[in-house]
């Protein structure tokens, strides 16, 4: 943990409820900051948003401000994770989103005449050239926009990975099963009764909660959305960037408002549902593709097949004829701040004499969640 070392904590003892990627984190800038450190996790094993995402450290859309200042330090943060845990497997693959009419290039134009373009490390870049740089796309696009800053890390083992590294420091202990059912000043009480005492503690517990932690929530700015996505078998050509289409442009707010302004309106099923295309290519060779953004319906439980048809359809577009099959595909529910009622990127409450309260990262919480647990610690 040599790249954020320090003694700030030295001597003292922090709870962390949440084994997702943001408690994962706080536990892992407290242990490098000297602390003692107990984490609950409520599974045997984390399987929420935080296991069920792309793994994509992603800066290319974030909104001007705040949002690309989080994004781009986060993204520092996590090569800096990896010279010490390189089993996260973080890559700085950049990114292509492939254009395939004119009006769309005009949207790229745009971004890269705004002022953080540079920072971003946006290019437009030919047909040609793109294939040049990613042969394992060959389907039906102009061009693309490259995003150098963009990266990924394997979602689902950098949990694992970061979770070895801190038992190696001999300050560390996980309880798995471990669900909070109370707070206190200073205090987390688990299912079974157990007092977890600290000088601070973080409950960063995800969208799917119920009973005490549910309560935390009820008059905060935050909604739950729910998300559809789908693994394929290994791709015969490596993918060497993450991968989008122009329906990002609609979802991130850096291209938004262009994008609105010069597209066509997306399909009724396209539009209810929020349905971008990310691709990005696992250790294992498998395709991780999606996803759709749909507010969480109490009593909704399963998962119309026409959504994620539209995503498949539009990832064989890109790839083309060497696209995969599809093999799994799964659901997904994460904690968002509302944007209607609110302007914050993520929440973070002071609920009690030192216990905080750190959630609605949703959408970013694999992005950001170094620079979250940076924040709270300053």
């Amino acid at each position: 943990m040599a790249s954020i070392d320090d003694t700030s904590l030295s001597e003292r003892r922090v709870v962390v409820v949440g084994g997702g990627i943001l408690g994962t984190m706080h536990a892992y800038f407290c242990l490098a900051r000297g602390a003692q450190v107990v984490q609950l996790e409520r599974d045997l094993v984390p399987q929420g948003a935080s296991v069920r995402n792309f793994g994509l450290v992603w800066v290319s859309g974030r909104a001007e401000g705040r949002e690309e200042y989080l994004a781009q330090r986060a993204r520092d943060l996590w090569e800096d994770i990896s010279i010490d845990v390189p089993e996260i497997k973080f890559r700085a693959n950049g990114s292509f989103t492939l254009l395939t009419s004119e009006d769309e290039v005009e949207v790229a134009r745009r971004a890269l005449a705004r002022p953080s373009a540079t920072g971003r490390e946006l290019s437009l870049m030919s047909r040609s050239d793109v294939v040049a740089r990613n042969p394992g796309v060959r389907g039906e696009f102009l061009a693309g926009l490259h995003c150098g800053r963009d990266a990924a890390v394997e979602s689902r083992t950098a949990l694992i990975a970061l979770r070895h590294a801190m038992i190696r420091t001999g300050r560390y202990t996980y309880y798995a099963g471990r669900e909070m059912v109370a707070l206190r000043d200073h205090a987390v009480v688990d299912h079974r009764g157990v007092v977890h005492e600290g000088d601070r503690v973080f409950v960063c517990v995800g969208a799917s909660v119920s009973g005490f932690a549910r309560e935390l929530f009820e008059t905060e700015p935050v909604r739950s959305v729910r998300l559809q996505m789908a693994e394929t078998a290994p791709l015969i050509d490596a993918l060497t960037t993450s991968v989008a289409n122009v329906d990002s442009f609609r979802y991130y707010p850096y291209f938004r408002a262009d994008a609105l302004a010069l597209l066509p309106d997306q399909d009724a099923t396209a539009s209810h549902y929020a349905i971008q295309l990310l691709c990005q290519q696992r250790c294992h060779g498998g395709l991780t593709i999606g996803d759709t953004h749909e507010n969480e319906r109490p009593g909704v439980f399963d998962s119309p097949d026409r959504p994620m048809d539209l995503i498949v359809a539009a990832a064989r577009q890109l790839i083309g004829p060497g696209m995969p099959r599809i093999e799994r595909r799964w659901t997904g529910v994460y904690h968002q701040v509302d944007p209607v009622r609110s302007d914050e990127v993520y929440l973070r409450r002071d609920v009690l004499d030192g216990v905080t309260l750190v959630t609605g990262a949703g959408g970013r919480g694999m992005t950001l969640a170094p620079v979250i647990a940076e924040e709270s610690l300053t």
